[in-house]
């Protein structure tokens, strides 16, 4: 199974029973959907989908910002 920006928005659903639905072009860290706690949570998750680590030096808060931007930054490859 390979993992895509739905597994994402899933685990932000969970994490934010208040929302029914992300839009994928919705600015997640803006909104706060996902905040400065979570935003060390969601980066874990979507290594653990990759099963791949990321280099922290070179994350960049923009390849985060919505769930087309995780797709395009993390999935697509």
């Amino acid at each position: 199974m390979t993992a895509t920006w739905q597994d994402v928005r899933s685990w932000i659903l969970q994490r934010n029973p208040d929302l029914t639905e992300v839009d994928p072009e919705t600015d997640l860290i803006e909104t706060r959907i996902v905040d400065s706690l979570q935003f060390v949570e969601l980066v874990l998750h979507i290594e653990e989908l990759r099963g791949k680590a990321m280099d922290f030096d070179d994350i960049d808060l923009d390849a985060f910002r919505t769930l087309k931007d995780i797709e395009r930054n993390f999935f697509l490859s």
